[in-house]
């Protein structure tokens, strides 16, 4: 049996779309239809006609499909790979932060429980946080949970006041030095340095370029330029070479850089959950719509 032709055929026979994240192993992307960052994914789940989702990525972006689809099976091939940042803030934890400044709007990465997104006004994306931020109307933003984009977006508006959940970041991003990417940058002087906002400051301040993965992506490919400094999870890269051979990319950390749940899914578990129809996501109605509204503010927007 050919395992990615078997895949193919299930599709088919099910009604069902194979959705991956940027981060994903190449081959998983490869057997996608639809590859992107959290945005694009969001977007896409909800337009699209199969019955069935199956999502590769972390367990918090198959609950966002869910949340986004009632009318569709949301299936996570590795129901267990968690998200670093999004373990690092609780329900508890925004209606602390809510009651201790009761006139701010929260602003929620979509990195995020659906728990979580349902104690918060509206969720954004590393794409659109930016834009989000600008179209708050209170004075002070409560911005949860990732303090590295909070403090990005908090650079670009002055005039709004933020509050952080101190302890939220990617662990992945966070932890990559300014040391190694300017180590990076002394071997390939002429390339760009492009940065993750989740990323902390100090390497956020040596980028030529500062944008999430969908907008590094882009900038690869309009750029005359052809090296480039990535500084995000490494499934970005090998996309992007796969993309433009004529270029060349380079990883300043490549340990730092590898995100272990992202990587848990295999060809072989993708077509287990799509034959089985296992890992469903399923969230009770009364969260869902509690956290589907933030998101679907987002999108508003």
């Amino acid at each position: 049996m050919d395992i990615k032709t078997e895949i193919q055929r299930l599709k088919k026979e099910k009604n069902a779309v194979i959705l991956a994240h940027y981060y994903q192993p190449m081959e998983i992307q490869e057997l996608a239809d639809i590859v992107g960052d959290s945005l694009e994914l969001a977007r896409k789940s909800k337009n699209t006609d199969a019955g069935i989702l199956v999502f590769c990525g972390v367990n918090f972006m198959g609950e966002s499909a869910a949340l986004l689809c009632p009318d569709k099976r949301v299936l996570l091939p590795a129901p267990e790979a968690g998200c670093y940042m999004a373990d690092t803030i609780t329900p508890e934890d925004v209606r602390r932060l809510k009651t201790a400044n009761p006139d701010s709007t929260v602003v929620c990465y979509i990195n995020s429980t659906a728990a979580v997104k349902a104690e918060c006004d509206v969720c954004c994306t590393s794409s659109n946080a930016l834009k989000v931020a600008k179209s708050v109307d209170t004075d002070s933003i409560i911005f949860v949970p990732d303090k590295n984009l909070g403090a990005y977006v908090a650079s670009m508006v002055p005039e709004k006041k933020f509050i952080f959940h101190e302890g939220g970041c990617c662990k992945i991003h966070d932890k990559l030095s300014a040391e190694s990417v300017l180590k990076e940058k002394a071997l390939h002087p002429n390339a760009d340095i492009l940065v993750h906002p989740e990323c902390n400051g100090k390497v956020c301040a040596l980028a030529d370029f500062l944008g999430s993965t969908a907008q590094i992506i882009t900038y690869c490919e309009n750029s005359d330029k052809n090296e480039f400094i990535i500084c995000t999870e490494l499934g970005v890269t090998e996309r992007m070479r796969a993309l433009m051979p004529d270029k060349r990319f380079y990883i300043p950390d490549t340990k730092q850089l590898y995100c272990d749940m992202m990587k848990k899914i295999s060809v072989e578990m993708l077509y287990n959950c799509l034959k089985n129809e296992t890992g469903e996501v399923v969230i009770e109605e009364g969260l869902r719509e509690a956290a589907l509204k933030p998101i679907e503010r987002m999108l508003g927007i």
